[in-house]
């Protein structure tokens, strides 16, 4: 399997991003297609001791900026590391797309060059949330800030597909955020996607509230862009407070360093359920080819959670899956319209 990797994507690249990637290789057996600028990876790479054993090179003269406008990569960033990457995806090239570049930019990119499965209306950002109980996935994640209703449902429909496909979910539980638990609750928005899910052939438990989420209530929450990024933000926020209070509690005495000594391996585990990091990044579900965002502020682990679960997508044909349910709804709706995979 070969993942093409924007190597000069996000805060910390390229160095953490080619750390991540040489862990991917070794690990995960994977190929790596590293674009960017070649002269400074190859410096950053001697400099750092970094293997680019099965890493092949793209020389890339530019660098889609992270403030940018989403819409650049298609003018002034055509010629970026992200931009080059995502043509060749398209071209087959490779297996898969990663960056934990400027998030507008991907979607646009991923939207017009990679293009979207035919029938899907929006592609949308699907991260894996740590809750209670394991893991959920929120969908959208910031891409669709306004969503119609067979948006929402279209979403619920991907996410259910991942959940299953990656995390081996057998059938996962799909909830609509929403103020209140209530069918009558939220806008018009939410009434007309909440009937939509409720008639569908999907394992549909109803709205969920936001104080419920961490508790495990379901494996995919359904949001538009705007509600969801808020509590995407939110979930990110407090798992840093959280940490951030909690190391300060077992390091402020000699007593309680003692007892942080004897609970390691339980303190341990507990970062690693509430940090989001373990989770890499997120896919952009609805792509027509695996386009994956990491995280801005990724490091070499969270890069390399993000490539790890980049292969899974791969290797369950999530992309294929999504095309095939989708093409199946539009043809239960229209029997007499086409039906394909790619727009």
């Amino acid at each position: 399997m070969k993942i093409i990797v924007d190597a000069f994507g996000g805060d910390n690249a390229p160095l953490e991003i080619l750390k991540g990637c040489a862990m991917a290789v070794e690990q995960l057996e994977v190929e790596i297609l590293l674009t960017g600028k070649k002269e400074t990876i190859l410096k950053v790479a001697k400099e750092n001791n970094i293997s680019l054993e099965h890493m092949e090179i793209v020389d890339c003269p530019d660098i889609m900026d992270m403030n940018a406008a989403g819409t650049d990569i298609m003018r002034s960033g055509k010629n970026s590391s992200m931009a080059v990457g995502l043509r060749k995806l398209a071209a087959g090239e490779g297996d898969a797309f990663i960056t934990a570049g400027n998030s507008g930019a991907v979607t646009v990119g991923a939207t017009f060059l990679v293009k979207r499965i035919k029938g899907v209306k929006r592609i949308a950002f699907a991260p894996v949330m740590p809750d209670a109980k394991g893991s959920f996935m929120l969908i959208d994640g910031g891409a669709n800030v306004d969503c119609k209703p067979e948006m929402l449902y279209q979403f619920g429909i991907m996410g259910s597909i991942y959940m299953k496909k990656v995390m081996h979910i057998q059938s996962p539980r799909v909830g609509l955020l929403n103020v209140g638990t209530e069918e009558h609750k939220g806008g018009d928005l939410q009434h007309a996607a909440f009937a939509l899910l409720k008639d569908s052939q999907l394992n549909f438990t109803g709205n969920v509230e936001a104080r419920d989420v961490p508790e495990g209530i379901t494996d995919v929450l359904v949001a538009d862009g705007f509600s969801g990024n808020v509590l995407l933000k939110t979930f990110e926020g407090t798992a840093i407070m959280l940490l951030r209070i909690f190391k300060s509690i077992l390091t402020k005495n000699a007593k309680n360093k003692i007892a942080a000594a004897m609970l390691l391996k339980d303190i341990t585990g507990l970062k690693k359920t509430i940090d989001y990091k373990e989770y890499g990044g997120a896919p952009l579900l609805g792509c027509s080819k695996p386009v994956f965002k990491s995280h801005g502020n990724a490091d070499e682990k969270t890069f390399f959670n993000a490539l790890r679960l980049t292969k899974s997508y791969v290797e369950g044909n999530v992309a294929e899956e999504i095309a095939k349910s989708i093409a199946s709804l539009k043809q239960e709706n229209n029997p007499e319209s086409e039906t394909g995979v790619a727009e």
